[in-house]
């Protein structure tokens, strides 16, 4: 196991994509736990889903700022597409430890949107290079994401394995920033370890993701599609599971070291952060049905089974996720463990005192 090599307390850290789900409960842990730190957050805001859930999150994180004694928190709203705005805030603070998880999201989003994945995976990451090989950070740790497996058939997935194969543009500029990553390190000598999260869910999460979207719909009175007629696996990992391994991950930069070249060899990583754990779409949904019941989203009554729909796979969409996290494990020791009912227990209790 890897002995941690970065003390996070006193650090300056950088949290891009601060709003958004894995940011915000990020930012939440780093302001609970460490002691003289200074977290600056960046994130624009956009409307690519409701806003009101992200001015929610940065609602609760300014008050818990307040409450909170020894660290300071600073957030921007802005776009790491911004090679202005991002070179300033590194002038500005001169962070030790940046956590890129800005991104636009969405697989199926990126089949008609190109250009947001373009502006903020591709030029906003490559400004976020710029800003640690100009002012040297202890460590760059980026959001990949499972979709860089692409139509891969062996599973589990492993980070051994090739992810040359995307199907779609979403996982392409995924697997560029992990590229891009190792060059920079190669090139610049930059510590850098990049992250593939499998299927996030939890409270205050995205609405575009299915259990949101399920619940919001059968809310509705309206039908939910379950696609390739019921046959997809998803490894889902609840979002504090993420958080304590992004957590630890900060705390580990790879070692710098030199090659019999002469030349750095690239002080690089990349993970799987998921649940190892892979559940039956169908299963899920019975899941989920059962604990918006139980926290009253929904009546005892309600007909579930007129509301479900047996559909096709839809593009860009692969019918399991699966991840290989022994790397994980072997380095860090941590393994995510959060069973699946109690998350999507604390995600419907969440969902009734936010919407009901």
């Amino acid at each position: 196991m890897l002995t941690p090599n970065i003390d996070l307390n006193g650090k300056t850290i950088l949290v891009t994509g601060a709003a958004g789900f894995i940011g915000a409960e990020l930012v939440r842990v780093l302001l609970s736990t460490l002691d003289g730190a200074t977290i600056v957050g960046l994130d624009n805001v956009n409307p690519y889903y409701d806003v009101a859930i992200k001015e929610y999150r940065l609602e609760k994180l300014q008050t818990l700022a307040r409450e909170r004694v020894g660290c300071q928190w600073h957030f921007h709203r802005g776009n790491i597409a911004d090679k202005a705005l991002v070179e300033e805030l590194f002038t500005k603070y001169g962070f030790d430890v940046v956590v890129n998880l800005a991104a636009q999201a969405g697989v199926r989003w990126s089949i008609d949107h190109p250009d947001d994945y373009i502006e903020a995976n591709i030029i906003g990451f490559y400004n976020i290079l710029e800003a640690c090989r100009h002012h040297p950070v202890a460590h760059l740790v980026y959001a990949s994401s499972s979709s860089v497996y692409g139509s891969n058939k062996k599973i589990p997935y492993s980070t051994e394995d090739k992810v040359d194969d995307p199907v779609s543009l979403y996982a392409a500029t995924k697997k560029s920033n992990e590229l891009m990553a190792h060059a920079y390190s190669k090139l610049y000598d930059i510590p850098s370890t990049g992250l593939r999260f499998f299927t996030v869910y939890g409270p205050a999460g995205r609405p575009d993701m299915a259990y949101f979207s399920f619940t919001n719909k059968l809310r509705r009175g309206e039908k939910i599609q379950i696609f390739n007629y019921g046959n997809c696996k998803r490894d889902f990992t609840y979002v504090d599971d993420i958080v304590e391994g992004v957590k630890r991950v900060m705390m580990n930069a790879p070692e710098r070291q030199t090659g019999e070249d002469g030349l750095p060899v690239p002080p690089y990583r990349v993970y799987n952060i998921g649940n190892s754990a892979p559940e039956n779409l169908l299963d899920f949904v019975d899941i989920l049905q059962q604990e918006l019941v139980a926290a009253g989203v929904l009546p005892e009554s309600y007909d579930f089974e007129a509301h479900k729909e047996l559909v096709p796979m839809q593009p860009g969409d692969v019918p399991v996720t699966y991840a290989d996290t022994s790397r994980l494990e072997e380095d860090l020791g941590f393994r995510p463990a959060t069973p699946l009912r109690e998350g999507l227990r604390r995600f419907a209790r969440w969902y009734k005192e936010f919407y009901l």
